[in-house]
């Protein structure tokens, strides 16, 4: 399991696009990997399949998301050109890079983090006097292009709060109800 929520950002639960949701440690060793190295370039788990791939030296598949790792498990500091990005419902996305984190909500409000400064992400900089234009260009272009429709039967692990009712997942609850599955 990854991440955790127990309060911070008075969120409970594991569906946000911070770091303590999303991050996932990875752990590689094997042949063709140098060993006792901390590598801080993001990576996927999209990116598993691609890696594995190269390390078997299997034919290269061009039909595929993610990116191999080799080049960093061979070297920490080698350079990737992709940023992780990760999807929470319809029109919110989060893209992380090295140094930061973008996130882009579905009703246009946006975040950005300088993770080597705030590793906690309280700092929201998207209105900060220094202009962040060129990080936030760069993050931007990342964003996926269109939503994928939810798989048919799936619910939206979404609890709002309109006025002084709770609907969990598209499903009203009481007010001395527990939230289901929590």
């Amino acid at each position: 399991d990854h991440g955790w929520h127990i309060g911070e950002k008075q969120i409970t639960g594991k569906n946000t696009l911070w770091d303590d949701g999303t991050r996932v440690p990875l752990i590689f060793a094997g042949p063709g990997v140098k060993a006792g190295q901390k590598c801080s370039k993001p990576a996927e788990l999209l990116d598993m399949f691609p890696t594995l791939i190269d390390l078997c030296d299997l034919p290269k598949r061009t039909d595929l998301e993610g990116h191999s790792l080799l080049p960093q498990l061979k070297d920490a500091n080698a350079p990737r050109m992709w940023p992780a990005i990760t999807t929470h419902n319809a029109g919110n996305h989060g893209v992380r890079s090295e140094h930061y984190r973008y996130i882009h909500y579905a009703d246009g409000s946006e975040e950005l983090y300088d993770l080597r400064e705030d590793p906690n992400e309280w700092r929201n900089l998207i209105h900060s006097r220094k202009s962040y234009a060129d990080i936030l260009e760069e993050h931007r272009k990342w964003l996926p292009k269109n939503d994928s429709p939810p798989a048919p039967g799936s619910k939206q692990r979404v609890l709002i709060y309109d006025g002084k009712k709770a609907n969990w997942e598209g499903e009203d609850i009481g007010k001395d109800e527990p939230i289901p599955e929590i």
